[in-house]
């Protein structure tokens, strides 16, 4: 069959890499595939390396100018050439619509004198198939790293965060138990504590590792909310005594009035 026009890969793809399949090689015949998400299959045929190369099978797999009437599932347009190995194009284009990739395979062949019959489809695809697995690995590798480094930058923003807001908190503690004592002071049911300041010793929080410096935040809002409690008891406590004074004269004058 006469070779069809190739396609040019999806413009998205900015990744001029080429990945090649390890050789497979019976009776003399040996098969080399090579991938790539940009690349058009023209460009990839005329490797120098393929020069010499009996076949040169191509697949194409880009997508469709034409609208899918379901947005979720895109059409794609598959082109292939069985460059003289009969139908050889389609069983390339067939590893390519199995995986769902989009992207450009050659797949040369260097026939060795003795036919192979059916078989040989099976090198052509496998080699395909190793060509592009070998491009998911390596993406797949490139999002790992991707990844790893963001989650390390956003533990670092997360430490140096928490290296700012912790002498903050502690601030704040101190400042909400001198409060504390004043309140409680100034009643007569609430225990009487001593003023307390800020710590002696200061915690060098940028010696910290993050876990230590997380235990620290939860440690120190959980002082907050206690003292916060305390606060609000004495608060209670105080209005309680202001009122009691008022109402002992008039319990008295009924009780006098009664005898």
């Amino acid at each position: 069959m006469p070779p069809k026009r190739a396609l040019s890969p999806t413009p998205s793809q900015a990744s001029t890499a080429i990945y090649r399949s390890s050789p497979i090689t019976d009776r003399s015949s040996r098969f080399v595939a090579i991938y790539s998400p940009s690349l058009t299959t023209k460009q990839l045929q005329s490797r120098p390396e393929f020069s010499d190369a009996t076949h040169r099978i191509t697949a194409c797999r880009a997508p469709s100018t034409q609208r899918s009437l379901i947005p979720s599932q895109p059409l794609y347009a598959t082109t292939h050439s069985d460059d003289g190995e009969k139908y050889g194009g389609k069983a390339v284009a067939s590893v390519l619509s199995d995986l769902n990739i989009e992207g450009s395979v050659v797949v040369a062949r260097w026939y060795g004198g003795i036919m192979l019959g059916p078989v040989r489809f099976d090198h052509i695809k496998n080699c395909a198939r190793d060509a592009i697995s070998k491009h998911l690995h390596s993406s797949e590798q490139s999002l790992q790293v991707k990844k790893a480094r963001t989650i390390a930058d956003d533990e670092e923003k997360r430490r140096a965060d928490l290296i700012r807001v912790l002498p903050e908190r502690d601030q704040s503690i101190s400042v909400l138990r001198v409060l504390l004592a004043e309140k409680q002071a100034a009643t007569t049911t609430s225990p009487k504590v001593d003023k307390v300041v800020s710590p002696a010793k200061v915690l060098e929080y940028s010696k910290l590792p993050l876990k230590a410096l997380e235990n620290l935040e939860r440690a120190r809002d959980a002082t907050i909310g206690w003292i916060l409690a305390q606060i609000e008891k004495a608060e209670v406590a105080q209005q309680t005594e202001i009122l009691q004074p008022a109402e002992i004269p008039q319990q008295a004058e009924v009780a006098t009035y009664a005898g």
